[in-house]
């Protein structure tokens, strides 16, 4: 079975830079943690081909995005879950329409369909009566919630988590971070969940099969 992601010697750069080599095996969950000046910013944006790594490659699912032309990776892209940095929401559309975006390019479902989809979706993430709402008139939690929603709407067997949880309460984080998860196999979580972060609560580590940690400029397991 072909690993969903494969960092093969990945170089950041940064004033602590490292290079990270990695093959995430499917139904685990696994967070790298480092400090910002490692350039551990750069590393979903580089999995996900939106950024060149100084050296080194990063294969999902097999594929190096990165060497894909635009429209086939972004085509490709819809296969993976991605919460970026920041939320990365849309502020001239409501928290609604930007959950619905990754559908409306689709374009394979109906209206009534789509409708359908968005109002489970809205429930799943306790966001019934915010969706309405834009990002700059939401709070932190709703917005993370959009972004999350929006990263999962296609249900994709990998999940890429930047810096996920910055802003919201352990609580609310740990309620994310299970749906990311989309329920529990015998092998482990249904999906594949990567995260990167400058730290986690211990709260959020115990949902967290796998754990490395970015030190001395090369990645480590921690126990």
């Amino acid at each position: 079975m072909t690993a969903p992601l494969v960092l093969e010697d990945v170089a950041l750069s940064g004033a602590k830079p490292a290079t990270i080599t990695l093959t995430v095996p499917p139904h685990r969950a696994i967070a790298v943690v480092g400090e910002a000046a490692t350039g551990l910013d750069q590393l979903a944006p580089i999995i996900l081909g939106l950024r060149r790594p100084a050296s080194g490659r990063a294969l999902v699912f097999g594929e190096e995005v990165g060497a894909m032309g635009r429209r086939a990776a972004l085509a490709f892209r819809r296969r993976v879950g991605y919460v970026p940095e920041g939320d990365g929401l849309l502020q001239n559309l409501s928290l609604e329409d930007n959950i619905a975006l990754p559908l409306q390019f689709a374009g394979d479902l109906s209206p009534r369909e789509l409708h359908g989809r968005l109002r489970v979706v809205r429930a799943a993430f306790r966001l019934t009566n915010a969706g309405g709402l834009r990002p700059a008139d939401a709070d932190d939690e709703q917005r993370r919630r959009a972004a999350f929603a929006r990263a999962l709407v296609f249900d994709p067997s990998l999940v890429i988590l930047a810096q996920p949880f910055d802003g919201i309460g352990t609580r609310a984080a740990s309620e994310l971070l299970d749906l990311a998860r989309g329920g529990e196999t015998v092998d482990g979580p249904r999906r594949t969940v990567f995260v990167t972060s400058q730290a986690l609560a211990e709260r959020l580590r115990a949902r967290i099969e796998d754990h490395y940690r970015i030190v001395g400029g090369t990645l480590r397991p921690e126990s």
